[in-house]
């Protein structure tokens, strides 16, 4: 028998990892073994991945006769010695998964158990709340933001309606934690990471660790630290950026860091904090570019800063608000 080349290995162990986690019998402590492996190697987890969607394309399957039968033949040789290694790496696994995944999807998927029901937390206009889960997950929840908490016995899972939120997820390896955004999900392997949904649009920022994003299809992407990624409202994927780091780390501790943005963008940001909203009397004035840090809950001190440093003069109007006018003469 050839010896088994690296690669091989780890694409066997990965096909090994995601049929023993599809079993109902699986304990907390290979979970847990399972996140030592996942962490060992970049490699480990790119190989899992690829598991992990040729298991979805097996599933979305399901009803078709012929890969019944030819599950049914995997099943019956999976008994007989192999007489030679896994061949052409990632290839020849897809073929084999395709079949003994389907296979184990039919025969060992567990019957969901049942959840708690679910618990929501919420925020309103101008309010920031930290929210500790039962599992140590620590939640930020950002200005006008709600969510859905689901913990059962062997999954936890939070649904963000609307709003932003950071998630620092606690160590759970028996029950896998997911975000569901709009059409996406968000699968945590370890890590602190930032969600955002205004309207039917959503956004996944990663701070540290790694989390893969989902959309609808067969697509997913894995984030690295400092890239985020936007869905659209039909969970469609975009393409992968940096994100902006100051603004990332500074919300969660009530600051607006700007550099060289638009004075439009920062009064639209500001004003998601405050029933009473800062407006501009021409709107020319918001490609004027800003960079400060900025307390999110202190309109007044803005309006003060935007006066002495850009020279803009503030007037009150009629329904409350604050109207920005261009600089005199």
């Amino acid at each position: 028998m050839n010896p088994m080349s690296a690669p091989d290995r780890v694409a066997n162990d990965a096909a090994h990892w995601l049929a023993r986690l599809e079993s109902p019998e699986c304990e907390p402590a290979e979970r847990a073994a399972f996140e030592d492996w996942l962490a060992e190697s970049p490699s480990h987890l790119s190989a899992y991945l690829e598991m992990e969607r040729l298991h979805r394309e097996a599933a979305a399957l399901e009803g078709d006769e012929l890969l019944r039968a030819a599950a049914r033949r995997a099943r019956r040789s999976a008994a007989a010695p192999r007489s030679a290694g896994i061949v052409g790496r990632l290839a020849a696994v897809a073929a084999t998964l395709a079949i003994a995944a389907g296979a184990a999807w039919w025969t060992l998927r567990p019957v969901a158990a049942p959840v708690e029901e679910s618990v929501a937390h919420a925020t309103a206009v101008g309010e920031q709340r930290q929210v500790v889960l039962e599992d140590g997950t620590r939640m930020v929840l950002d200005t006008d933001s709600r969510v859905r908490v689901r913990f059962g016995v062997d999954a936890r899972a939070v649904v963000v309606e609307q709003g932003r939120v950071q998630f620092e997820v606690g160590r759970d390896p028996a029950r896998p934690f997911r975000v569901e955004v709009g059409a996406g999900v968000v699968r945590d392997i370890g890590t602190t990471f930032q969600v955002a949904r205004r309207g039917d649009a959503s956004q996944v920022a990663l701070v540290d660790g790694v989390v893969v994003v989902s959309g609808t299809g067969r697509d997913s992407i894995t984030l690295a630290p400092g890239q985020q990624v936007a869905l659209s409202a039909e969970g469609r994927l975009g393409e992968v950026a940096a994100m902006d780091q100051a603004s990332a780390v500074g919300w969660p501790k009530g600051e607006l860091v700007f550099q060289q943005r638009p004075l439009s963008s920062l009064l639209e940001e500001m004003n998601r904090y405050s029933t009473t909203q800062v407006r501009l009397a021409d709107p020319a004035l918001g490609d004027i570019r800003v960079s400060g840090v900025f307390h999110m809950h202190d309109q007044a001190a803005l309006v003060a800063a935007l006066e002495r440093g850009w020279s803009l003069r503030p007037r009150p109007a009629r329904d409350g608000h604050i109207v920005l006018y261009p600089p005199a003469g």
